[in-house]
């Protein structure tokens, strides 16, 4: 009985077709999940790390709502402009009062942080992914080494972002 025989991992010789189609099948899961976490960390990144040609400068935070902070705009770059009132979005680790260095997004009053815990805080959204595509590596595809070390970046991201902030 062809079925009868089995490999040294315990499974049917005759399913290598069900093994690749499920290797397939979650690989591309997981290349998918790291590629939504870097396009949604990639809309603020760009804006903190390539900041050349961009508005530089410092917000004074005087006023907070549920999901955004404005204040004054101080330029630190050449060429930019002082602002009387632009906007900080997601306000984790903003406090009023604050003063915190920003970069402002081309046209218009909306900013981001800039600064190591700019960079960290963009990168979030990637450090999730990390840690759910580390799940489907170890459990869809049998590989716990690189599943771990999947884990662990995402882990120390999303601490670093944290201990930044």
């Amino acid at each position: 009985m062809p079925s009868a025989v089995r490999s040294s991992r315990g499974v049917p010789r005759g399913s290598s077709a069900l093994r690749f189609g499920r290797f397939a099948a979650m690989g591309a899961v997981a290349v998918l999940i790291l590629i939504a976490g870097v396009w949604a960390s990639w809309g603020t990144a760009q804006h903190v790390m390539l900041t050349k040609g961009r508005e530089r400068g410092t917000v004074e935070v005087v006023r907070c709502a549920e999901d955004a902070c404005e204040g004054p705009f101080r330029p630190l770059s050449p060429g930019s402009q002082p602002r009387a009132r632009v906007v900080l979005d997601d306000t984790v680790a903003v406090e009023k009062g604050g003063t915190y260095t920003v970069v402002l997004k081309p046209g218009g009053a909306e900013a981001v942080r800039s600064g190591p815990a700019g960079v960290l805080y963009a990168w979030v959204p990637l450090g999730g992914a990390l840690l759910l595509a580390s799940v489907v590596v170890a459990g869809g595809l049998l590989r716990t080494r690189p599943a771990w070390v999947m884990a662990l970046a995402g882990a120390g991201l999303l601490t670093a972002a944290f201990v930044a902030l």
